[in-house]
């Protein structure tokens, strides 16, 4: 097996150690798309390592952030990474990513290997989203975001920049959907902010656990469904720029839209006064969802449906 190869396998384990949800959608992929998107989930849980590390202060953290843009940017050696992560993280609980970070060099391996504008789409996404997590590291408190505009803009770096890199990856895939989204790439980032802020609503019991919350000040849960409803109107709007013949990249989004859909629709019941549901999907929700996506992703119509019946209670 060559060098690459071994990469590559890892690539794909260490995906379903870090995120079941993921590993279950991105193999639906072409083979060439499957390779970079992966690649760049391993790259932006890295990111996401260094936020939510309990055992670090914010300093420690921007100076790791910065340190993880020069590796991934090739202007430093990986081992001066690593060696600095195995400092900050020697009390993170996290085995797993604490492998995936030791091995940043297999990843990086993986991403050479894929077509010099695939890298500079992954390169731009994690710099924006390194940057843009920096800058947040120090307005971490209990009370939450200054404002509704820094809650848009948290959501666009953690989530509405990863929108921005599919696209781009997408449309140089598939000239049909290039065509489509021209002109229409806001779509994108609010396609990745509604499933930010799906999970900001579903994990704030916990967040608010660790002295943390990323919801903005002075704006209630009734509305920020609104608008999480708005964003996942773009969404649809989205996936129906992705033409039938791009049945992987169809399915792919479909089942992130449709996971935050559902997982939203159980944060509005509980909202609403239904304590006893979840806020969390159930394998078992996933899975049926997982089988409908096979037969919905080939319909607008179908997709369309759904929305309207699965996001009733997100609206005011």
């Amino acid at each position: 097996m060559s060098v690459l190869s071994a990469d590559e396998l890892y690539q794909r384990s260490i995906l379903e150690s870090v995120s079941r949800t993921f590993a279950l959608t991105i193999p639906l992929l072409p083979p060439n798309l499957e390779k970079v998107v992966g690649n760049t989930y391993l790259l932006c849980r890295i990111v996401d390592t260094i936020e939510d590390a309990s055992c670090m202060d914010a300093i420690t953290k921007q100076n790791l952030s910065a340190s993880f843009v020069k590796t991934v940017l090739g202007e430093q050696n990986p081992k001066q990474f690593t060696d600095q992560c195995a400092i900050a993280l020697a009390e993170h609980s996290n085995l797993d990513e604490k492998d995936l970070i030791q091995n940043i060099p297999r990843v990086l391996r993986v991403l050479d290997s894929c077509d010099v504008q695939q890298r500079q789409a992954v390169a731009r996404c994690i710099q924006i989203m390194s940057d843009g997590m920096s800058y947040f590291h120090t307005r971490q408190n209990p009370r939450g975001l200054e404002n509704l505009a820094e809650f848009e803009k948290y959501c666009y770096v953690v989530a509405g920049v990863v929108g921005e890199m599919l696209t781009t990856v997408f449309a140089l895939h598939s000239p049909a959907f290039a065509k489509a989204i021209s002109q229409n790439e806001y779509l994108a980032i609010s396609f990745g902010q509604a499933l930010q802020m799906t999970n900001i609503l579903k994990d704030s019991p916990e967040d608010r656990a660790r002295g943390v919350s990323w919801k903005p000040i002075g704006v209630s849960e009734t509305d920020l469904l609104v608008i999480a409803h708005q964003k996942l109107e773009d969404a649809l709007h989205y996936i129906h720029c992705i033409p039938k013949s791009e049945l992987g990249i169809r399915r792919f989004c479909f089942l992130a839209f449709g996971l935050a859909v559902l997982t939203l629709k159980q944060i509005a019941l509980r909202h609403h006064g239904h304590t006893s549901i979840e806020a969390k999907l159930t394998r078992s929700q996933v899975t049926r969802f997982y089988v409908f996506t096979k037969i919905a992703v080939r319909s607008d119509w179908l997709i369309n449906i759904f929305f309207r019946i699965q996001a009733r209670s997100l609206k005011a």
